[in-house]
């Protein structure tokens, strides 16, 4: 039994090791989605071109983090407020999606598996507390934009730009950000280019909320 244990504390060392790695390692190469890895993995096709955030519309990540995560640049990777008051409202304890971080989707993502559980999220929330001190919010918004799926096999901001609206994210209106924004709950049953009426109205309130986000995405600026 002792000899086992000391092979499972080992083996979580050695994972604690090497995802704290891969999180400093992400700070200066552009990171995989770990989704991008399982579909080459079984061979299916993945859209993706990385894009410096600015390269890319400043509407999309004002939009995103409009609709996703409006504290974003209050807390330290992890909303303590809005996760205590999920978890009370939730039957199984577990928090849903309206209290993730970017910056916890983001450690999900790249580093993690996506299926909802207790450990994934006892794993994610450290993740995300350590992320947000490597990687800062700057490049925490610019690995999200560049990993995150909006339509079946499309990956990030250019490739999503390029196969809903046939042009660059450098070039895209804030119509269109909050379009894809509105998208991301349900990337492969809500098309950014084809909008359901729901949806249209999901991204004129995204819209909304992005143009009047002003001093509050400060920490965007330059690094």
């Amino acid at each position: 039994m002792r000899r086992a244990l000391r092979w499972v504390w080992r083996i979580l060392i050695a994972l604690v090791l090497a995802l704290a790695s891969l999180t400093v390692a992400y700070r200066f190469v552009p990171p995989v989605s770990t989704l991008m890895l399982a579909r080459w993995a079984t061979g299916e096709t993945v859209a993706r071109e990385w894009r410096a955030l600015d390269r890319i519309s400043p509407h999309l990540p004002a939009a995103v983090i409009s609709s996703e995560d409006a504290r974003f640049c209050q807390h330290a990777g992890v909303d303590w407020t809005e996760l205590r008051a999920v978890m009370e409202e939730s039957d199984d304890g577990l928090p849903t999606r309206g209290a993730s971080t970017l910056a916890m989707q983001t450690v999900k993502n790249v580093l993690l598996w996506p299926s909802r559980s207790v450990v994934r999220k006892a794993v994610e929330l450290p993740l995300a507390l350590f992320a947000n001190l490597v990687w800062g919010k700057r490049r925490t918004i610019e690995i999200y934009l560049n990993v995150a799926e909006w339509g079946d096999g499309v990956f990030g901001a250019e490739a999503a730009a390029r196969r809903h609206f046939n042009r660059s994210a450098a070039d895209l209106t804030p119509r269109e950000a909050a379009l894809l924004a509105a998208a991301l709950p349900n990337p492969i049953l809500r098309n950014a280019a084809k909008p359901t009426p729901r949806h249209r109205a999901q991204a004129a309130r995204i819209e909304r909320r992005a143009r009047m986000a002003g001093d509050t995405l400060d920490c965007l600026g330059q690094p």
